[in-house]
């Protein structure tokens, strides 16, 4: 493994943790009237807290997106899910929570499930599926199962809503670090004319604006434990499918290295859940009267 791209994803993984936490300090105080609506953009684009996660997020996109040029995104995605490790220390640091038994099991899970993928694996880069066909098979389904569990989300709103749209939004950003790494190839083999004349970075664009209206109904519905670890653990599976599926990307398939493989890929996600579902985590639970405040800030 490249020092190079663990420095580079592991730096993503920081300005995205500390993004998500800025971005739910804020979205918590918005109008519901804003559930799923771009118009949550535009209202929360006038409070400085959440313009500051925004600019790390976006920081934390650049960094991820320039590992994944570097690497294999079955090697990069497991890496960038260790945010919730970032989210975790400054929300501790917010609500002065000490992490606890199940804070240390957590970080233990996570960490240790990202080496053991990465090492049983050995993720490695092969040649690319050229059959369209395959390409917008898993990318539809990627999408289809983002849009189902989005209308889902839409019917429950303030029970199952934020899981189920955190959920779509991982898939849709697993999708979105899938082409962002096809647009970096076309890029540095063909130059910034080629690159444009193709569909990927317009997908890129969209699926990203798509998957942060989702993720911010997500935080202004329900506290961070809730949409957070269903974010975390699902843009790295999805990135993977897509990896293997059809960006070429090679792992070990022997008996062993699959049971270690999938050994490790559950450790990540009870990680996940764990570290997610901590105290720390902020509750969200900011009384909406407190429009005129969110205005204000």
């Amino acid at each position: 493994m490249s020092v190079l791209v663990l420095v580079l994803a592991v730096s993503a993984a920081c300005c995205l943790g500390f993004g998500f936490v800025l971005q739910q300090n804020a979205a918590q105080k918005a109008p519901l009237g804003d559930f799923l609506s771009p118009r949550l953009l535009l209202d929360l684009m006038k409070v400085p807290r959440w313009l500051g996660g925004i600019g790390l997020m976006v920081a934390g996109m650049v960094l991820g997106a320039i590992a994944l040029g570097q690497g294999e995104i079955s090697l990069v995605e497991p890496l960038l899910a260790t945010n919730l490790l970032f989210a975790l220390a400054l929300s501790r640091h917010q609500t002065k929570q000490s992490l606890g038994r199940q804070g240390w099991a957590g970080l233990a899970l996570l960490a240790g499930g990202v080496t053991t993928f990465i090492v049983a694996g050995e993720p490695r880069g092969g040649s690319a599926v050229t059959d369209p066909l395959r390409h917008w098979l898993i990318i539809g389904v990627m999408i289809g199962t983002a849009l189902l569990l989005t209308t889902y989300a839409k019917r429950s709103r303030l029970s199952a809503g934020p899981v189920l749209l955190s959920l779509a939004a991982g898939l849709l950003y697993g999708v979105q670090d899938a082409l962002t790494r096809v647009s970096g190839q076309r890029f540095s083999a063909d130059g910034l004319a080629e690159l444009l004349t193709g569909w990927q970075p317009y997908a890129v664009l969209a699926l990203g604006v798509t998957g942060l209206v989702l993720v911010q109904s997500a935080f202004e519905t329900a506290p961070l434990r809730m949409s957070l670890p269903a974010l975390t653990a699902a843009q790295p599976l999805a990135g993977i499918i897509c990896g293997v599926g059809f960006l070429g990307d090679r792992l070990h398939t022997d008996t062993g290295a699959l049971a270690w493989e999938a050994a490790g890929l559950a450790a990540i996600v009870a990680g996940i859940v764990l570290l997610g579902l901590h105290p720390a985590m902020p509750r969200g639970t900011a009384p909406r009267e407190q429009v005129p405040d969110f205005q204000a800030q």
